[in-house]
């Protein structure tokens, strides 16, 4: 295996360890609300969130934008040699930095965005709490998937057709 794929690895590294500690930290609150018997209302909320999750955050969200996008920022790091942005892989390809401004004001906003929705959601009751975290778990679940498989083509295809959206492309 040679240095250049080490260090995107690295940066897919990164991607799968943040979103799985967000799916492994809030797997207790769901399970936890799965013990407890739901009203019809809940029940409908479940069903009806799950679902708009899954469309908006894993198909919409994901698959169809931060995926692809993130998945080239891979590429572009394998074959664009830089310390900073090899030492930062990670945040390299999450586009904190060395990213058109669209790209950067998203990953920031993102960031803020999710921080404020996490303590707002820390907030409720369960089993709400458990229904929304569950909702969150299958649209990031969805999105990790889709970004390994973004990754791989990316990887190992020479015509991958996605911009890694920085200021150079």
């Amino acid at each position: 295996m040679n240095f250049r794929l080490i260090i995107a690895l690295w940066g897919v590294l990164g991607i799968t360890y943040s979103l799985g500690k967000a799916v492994y930290r809030m797997l207790p609150r769901v399970i936890d609300a799965f013990q407890s018997h739901f009203t019809l209302g809940q029940l409908a909320f479940l069903i009806g969130f799950t679902f708009f999750m899954l469309y908006f955050e894993g198909y919409k969200g994901f698959q169809k934008k931060y995926s692809p996008r993130t998945a080239a920022r891979v590429k572009y790091l394998r074959d664009h040699p830089n310390w900073l942005r090899d030492l930062l892989a990670p945040l390299f390809v999450m586009g904190y930095f060395h990213a058109n401004r669209k790209t950067k004001i998203k990953a920031y906003a993102l960031t803020f965005i999710v921080a404020g929705l996490v303590w707002a959601v820390r907030h409720c009751d369960q089993p709400w709490r458990g229904i929304v975290d569950l909702g969150v778990i299958l649209g990031l679940s969805w999105g990790l998937i889709a970004f390994w498989i973004f990754s791989y083509q990316a990887l190992t295809n020479e015509n991958f057709a996605h911009s890694p959206e920085t200021p150079d492309c």
